[in-house]
């Protein structure tokens, strides 16, 4: 029936007036600290960059080849075979044996049974294709491994860009995947990229060495050139520490040398290792390599058993603060090359906000004319809660913060229409019962009754395409789905409890009237 008790009267008004006001705090200066929360602008409303990144995988392949070679040369040791040409090369592992030692080598990596032949499980751990050519046999991966390996990088990958960014403190940043080797970064607001380009176009890998003067090192040496790119020295290829084992990192101002280091802290297994390549070589000079780089060589003065020490090399505070961001987020698991960047600069952003703002209000005009025309009185109950069902839409994603984006402004425009097509089938189902009732509440009533399963079956079926939507789609899509299908609810709130409030009302006090509708 056409009732509503008190207290249902005064939840609907609490309800409406609690959203409209946390609404409001996207158009006013709310100094509450309870409702300063306001919607996101997206990468098109407020201008920002967005940078497609490309993960060189190359690094990578070349390492788990390089590992497999030493466990193919693990292998023919244990088994005292003589073993010839054994070279890595454009992604792909050559060696050869003796003619008779062939079978042999082809049985060992084929042999399933793993407790009888651990390479066999390592060798296909990393899907590994053994292949006889004839007069040697090749090693490389498999289509199905390099696809592994690419996805298990680019999941690496965008966690690390993520922590990174996150650090920073970008306002919403959208980091996304693309196909299996690409990632998405999208950051609202930030129109200046260097530094993040600068962040993210780092590996970041750490390692502590020691320099070797003799050229003599029983792990073998490389040149390095210092980061100046002018000094360069000889360097073990023994690593006794990398990033993995550090625990924190931050910018100091050394009070002794005055100048900017960062700190870092190990955990236990490197504090460990640190305390004892510390002692046994005091007097040696230890170099801290970043991404193939000497940042810098202090010479070891005393054991460091404490787990933590300093890094210096002429740093800004702004590079230090980088540097210790950069090893607190951890390594990349491989490189990432810029492939595609765009700016969006703010006038762009407020030419969006201002094209979809006009399509919005023209749409809405012309909804409440049309509705007022064809309604009147009720026409006018129905333009009152469409205007409240705008402020419950903002108010929820006020509360949460939400992102917004031009497609969010098309799912808001969209709710507009349903929200009227719902009020129109009440209308005219009330019209067709008005021909066959004389009273008016029964009909009213019958009216808002009949028409339910059609507007649920119409509002139902739109939510489960947003929920698709969201849930398959990214960036842009997911931003329409949201506001469409939180649209949907408020839609449903405001047709059955403020315009059916309001209906009630004005059919009480003209219960007996003719031609209501």
């Amino acid at each position: 029936m056409l009732y509503f008790s008190k207290l249902r009267i005064i939840f609907i008004t609490l309800i409406s007036l609690f959203f409209i006001f946390i609404a409001s705090s996207n158009f006013f200066n709310v100094e509450s600290n309870l409702f300063k929360k306001k919607i996101n602008l997206g990468l098109d409303l407020q201008g920002g960059s967005y940078l497609l990144l490309e993960i060189d995988n190359t690094p990578v392949i070349e390492q788990k080849l390089q590992n497999t070679t030493s466990l193919i040369r693990s292998y023919f040791k244990d088994q005292n075979i003589k073993i010839r040409n054994l070279n890595l090369e454009n992604q792909t592992i050559k060696f050869s044996v003796d003619e008779d030692l062939k079978q042999k080598v082809i049985d060992t990596f084929s042999d399933e049974n793993s407790e009888i032949n651990p390479y066999y499980a390592r060798f296909k751990s990393h899907q590994l294709n053994l292949i006889d050519i004839g007069d040697y046999f090749e090693v490389n991966f498999s289509r199905q491994g390099l696809i592994e390996l690419k996805v298990s990088s680019q999941n690496q990958a965008l966690e690390i860009v993520r922590r990174r960014i996150d650090e920073i403190g970008t306002n919403e940043p959208n980091i996304l995947k693309r196909g299996n080797d690409r990632v998405l970064v999208e950051l609202p607001g930030l129109d200046d990229p260097m530094r993040i380009k600068s962040l993210l176009g780092k590996t970041a890998n750490l390692t502590f060495r020691f320099i070797s003067k003799n050229n003599e090192d029983s792990f073998g040496v490389e040149k390095l050139k210092y980061e100046n790119g002018i000094d360069e020295d000889f360097v073990s290829k023994r690593i006794i520490l990398s990033g993995d084992n550090l625990l924190d990192a931050q910018p100091r101002m050394d009070n002794q040398s005055n100048e900017t280091v960062v700190s870092f802290t190990l955990d236990r297994v490197g504090a460990k290792r640190f305390g004892k390549a510390t002692s046994t070589g005091i007097g040696k000079q230890l170099a801290i390599v970043l991404d193939g780089k000497i940042i810098s060589a202090p010479v070891i003065r005393d054991t460091i058993a404490s787990g933590s020490g300093q890094i210096s090399g002429g740093f800004t505070f702004q590079s230090a603060t980088d540097l210790s961001l950069l090893l607190r987020s951890g390594a990349l698991p491989a490189p990432l090359n810029i492939i595609e960047e765009r700016t969006v600069g703010p006038d762009l952003g407020q030419d969006s906000i201002n094209a979809g703002m006009i399509a919005l209000i023209i749409g809405f005009i012309l909804v409440i004319v049309f509705i007022l025309i064809k309604y009147k009185i009720f026409g006018l109950i129905t333009n009152i809660t469409l205007i409240v069902n705008l402020f419950l839409l903002i108010g929820i994603l006020t509360i949460f913060e939400a992102t917004l984006t031009l497609p969010g402004i098309a799912g808001i425009i969209l709710t507009v229409g349903m929200a009227v097509d719902a009020n129109v089938l009440i209308f005219e189902r009330i019209k067709e019962e008005l021909k066959n009732e004389k009273n008016n509440l029964i009909a009213f009533d019958s009216g808002y009754t009949k028409s339910r399963t059609a507007i649920l079956d119409a509002n139902i079926t739109t939510l489960l395409a947003a929920i698709i939507l969201f849930f398959m789609g990214s960036g842009p899509i997911k931003g329409f789905s949201l506001t469409l299908g939180i649209g949907i609810f408020t839609t449903l709130f405001s047709v059955y409890f403020i315009a059916r409030l309001l209906t009630v009302l004005y059919v009480s006090k003209n219960k007996e009237k003719e031609g209501l509708i």
